[in-house]
């Protein structure tokens, strides 16, 4: 049986920042960012050119 890790989270104080950090710096995709209340989003980055794991 083939297994694999989809997603893995990382809880962050603020997301905006750390999506700076993940895009700027380090050139992660942003693959989904979704409002889910006014203090909590959903949030999917990738390395560049993973086909696997994301964040």
């Amino acid at each position: 049986m083939n297994q694999k890790i989809a997603h893995f989270s990382l809880l962050v104080d603020d997301y905006d920042r750390a999506l700076d950090f993940f895009i700027k710096k380090l050139r992660f995709t942003l693959i989904e960012d979704t409002k889910l209340t006014e203090t909590k989003r959903w949030v999917i980055i990738a390395p560049p050119g993973s086909p696997g794991c994301n964040l």
